[in-house]
């Protein structure tokens, strides 16, 4: 390749030596929930009887339409494997190529290193070409893993093939949507924060046309992939032209976007800051907060979305898990009131997913760290102790103010829907006994952060187990100590359960050591 995009395929080759590790990661996980939710489905419904229980509570739900789309074929095991395994998989494919389009684009020219590559004989638009492509690639990939992993469910070989080109298409809208993200804004967390907002409003807008079933669900590429109904008698193929069209539009105004923006900069410029910093941004715990809010706030508005979903289909789990058995073990375990034991499980699994969010968090000081804003206000007196302690005390504090709000999101929904409102105080204190297993998580990238930060990227590993133990529960036939690896396997499950204190301050003082151990190597370690 010559002109703007000369030395496309040495940076293809680059790309996927940074990523040799986190995007293996990415496919396998996606192909790993996929193919364990589309066997968990064989296993659940395996009669008609039961499929005909869970075809009459989807009918009639909006919360599981707003989730899983228009209910088609519900009461045979294709149609109920689309509704459950569909959006998930399609959510997670389009963040893979997002985060993949944004860190490689934008996140490159934030860091300086675009800048040293476009000293060398590369072109203009070569880094957003290789990025395309290894995004598209990695959307094959992924198309054919999950084609792969679903005939181990039985699913016919057309029915998966298309199930798998679908997830093909969504993957090339978002790398589209992340390049314009890309281009728009001028740093990567608003690129990201954009593109997931356009995922989000195109989830919604799926949703609310498949409550009513109206032409809204043709609006969303989240409804594309449900038009194809790849597992029903009415396959077709025709839907797979919209989004390939429209990937091609958006990545056409992409190249042009890029082709009329300075470089390092987005078309939307950095609003200037006050003259005058506020009091807080003179303190480690300010920056960092400030540094964080965004993200937060992000995290916030979907674990609300998320909470008060589950919180509203408390009275319909009844009907659900009362036709099937199978449903039950998993939901409920050894808990006989099937309410309590459903907002356990839901509790549960919320934690893991705040979790998910202090890991995040936590690895903020490894980004700070590379980017070079850390060495910036270390030369300013800040100790490396302060500032250390000081970021750890935002993840520490953000994580447990996250938890408290899901609690009420949880709680208020499910005391409107089943007319039980002293029931919110419970909830939250249930979601607030997850917070030594989310900080225990946390803890793990502070650790390597500490004495390796080269691995830090394995600290999603134990978050991963976590959210597979929490989602398919006893359903795994795993030894205990197997299922133990995930930290939420030893604490108690409320409001089913008392709450147990000894396990959770036993984590709670793990937490503390890993942290203390991750300073340690801070302080003895060089700057990266």
């Amino acid at each position: 390749m010559s002109g703007p995009v000369a030395g496309t395929w040495p940076l293809v080759r680059l790309l996927l030596r940074r990523d040799r590790f986190r995007l293996p990661v990415w496919l396998l996980a996606i192909t790993a929930v996929t193919g364990a939710s589309a066997n968990a489905v064989v296993g659940f419904y395996d009669t008609p009887v039961k499929r005909a229980g869970y075809a009459a509570t989807v009918e009639d739900s909006a919360v599981s339409r707003l989730f899983g789309g228009i209910p088609r074929d519900a009461d045979t095991m294709g149609g109920i494997i689309s509704i459950e395994v569909t959006a998930v998989a399609a959510v997670a494919a389009a963040f893979m190529v997002i985060f993949l389009v944004v860190r490689h684009t934008r996140g490159e020219e934030e860091s300086g290193r675009a800048e040293l590559l476009r000293a060398t004989v590369v072109g203009r638009h070569a880094a957003l070409a290789a990025t395309v492509l290894v995004a598209v690639g990695a959307s094959v990939v992924l198309g054919m893993l999950l084609a792969a992993i679903l005939l181990t469910a039985g699913v016919a070989v057309s029915a998966a093939v298309l199930f798998g080109a679908g997830m093909v298409g969504t993957g090339l809208v978002f790398t589209a949507v992340g390049a314009v993200a890309a281009q728009v804004a001028g740093r990567a967390r608003r690129a990201v924060g954009l593109a997931s907002a356009v995922v989000l409003v195109a989830f919604l807008v799926r949703g609310y046309g498949a409550i009513d079933e109206t032409w809204w669900t043709w609006a969303s590429p989240f409804g594309w992939q449900d038009e194809l109904r790849p597992f029903g008698d009415e396959a077709r193929w025709w839907p797979l032209a919209i989004p390939v069209a429209t990937a091609g539009v958006v990545g056409v105004v992409a190249a042009w976007l890029a082709a009329h923006r300075d470089f390092g900069a987005g078309l939307v410029g950095e609003r200037p800051g006050p003259a005058r910093a506020s009091a807080s941004l003179g303190t480690v715990v300010g920056v960092a907060w400030r540094q964080q809010r965004g993200l937060w706030l992000g995290w916030v508005v979907a674990l609300v979305v998320l909470g008060a979903t589950f919180g509203g289909m408390s009275r319909e789990v009844r009907t659900m898990i009362a036709s099937n058995p199978e449903v039950a073990q998993v939901v409920l375990g050894d808990i006989d009131d099937v309410v309590l034991g459903y907002l356990a499980y839901v509790i549960n699994f919320l934690g893991v997913v705040v979790g998910a969010y202090a890991v995040v968090s936590a690895l903020r000081m490894r980004h700070e760290e590379v980017g070079g804003q850390a060495e910036s206000v270390l030369a300013v007196g800040v100790s490396r102790r302060r500032w250390f302690l000081g970021w750890l005390m935002v993840t520490w504090a953000t994580t447990v103010a996250l938890l408290t709000i899901v609690g009420v999101a949880t709680g208020v929904t499910h005391g409107l829907v089943e007319d039980e409102p002293g029931r919110v105080g419970d909830l939250v204190g249930a979601t607030l006994g997850t917070a030594p297993s989310a900080l225990l998580l946390a803890s793990v990238v502070v650790l390597l952060h500490g004495w390796v930060p080269r691995w830090t990227a394995w600290a999603w590993l134990p978050v991963a187990w976590a959210g597979i133990q929490a989602y398919l529960g006893d359903l795994l036939d795993f030894p205990e100590w197997v299922r133990g690896l995930s930290p939420y396997r030893h604490l108690a499950l409320p409001p089913a359960e008392e709450f147990a204190w000894a396990p959770a301050l036993v984590q709670l003082a793990l937490a503390v050591a890993l942290c203390g151990l991750g300073l340690v190597g801070w302080l003895r370690r060089d700057l990266r």
